[in-house]
């Protein structure tokens, strides 16, 4: 398949749609939607996220040293969209939105009562990028629904039905079909090559 060149630009997609929780400096919960966060360790358990200077999140973080990752289901798309369009320096986002916040017992931020999904992180690097401030976050806690734990009593991609987004067309998505299972799928291609076990 042939290939046309685009440039240096932000094309990686899907990127998650996350909302960000932080405390500002009056003690108002507020959410951040970012597209730029993914897990980046494991052992911490971690995830970053990148936020510039100029977003109201940014300085609760650097204070808070603490910030949760709501994973927002495909029902709340407007809801996710709306707090990355207005800021939290003029906008109560929880009563704009009807979400409830909920005070973390664990980090010095509040989360999304209504979404099936909440991370709760503590600071523990900051990385200066360029326009962008990497704040990586040590996952101190995982909170989930019932409704969305499998049998094993894990998240199941297909009852929490995150939303992921395009920063191409900037559309929403949601996941669609299975395609396979992770580190089943490909022995096939193992077997057939004669590759030995292991991940790159």
């Amino acid at each position: 398949m042939s290939k046309i060149s685009l440039g240096a630009k932000t094309l990686a997609a899907p990127t998650p749609a996350w909302l960000v929780g932080t405390y500002d400096a009056t003690n108002r919960p507020n959410l951040a939607t970012i597209a730029w966060g993914g897990v980046c360790c494991s052992d911490p358990p971690a995830v970053a996220i990148s936020l510039r200077k100029s977003r109201h999140s940014y300085d609760a973080i650097t204070a808070r040293k603490a910030f949760t990752i709501n994973v927002p289901s495909e029902q709340f798309v407007r809801e996710a969209d709306y707090v990355g369009i207005v800021s939290g320096r003029d906008t109560d986002k929880f009563a704009a939105t009807g979400l409830t916040p909920v005070g973390s017992t664990l980090v010095d931020a509040p989360y999304v009562a209504e979404f099936p999904l909440v991370l709760e992180c503590r600071l523990i690097h900051t990385i200066e990028i360029g326009i962008h401030t990497q704040f990586i976050g040590e996952i101190v806690d995982v909170k989930a629904a019932e409704e969305i734990l499998n049998a094993e009593g894990l998240p199941d991609g297909e009852l929490v039905r995150p939303i992921v987004y395009d920063p191409g067309t900037r559309n929403y998505f949601g996941l669609g079909k299975i395609l396979g299972k992770g580190f089943v799928i490909g022995k096939e291609l193992r077997t057939q090559s004669g590759g030995t076990s292991g991940q790159e």
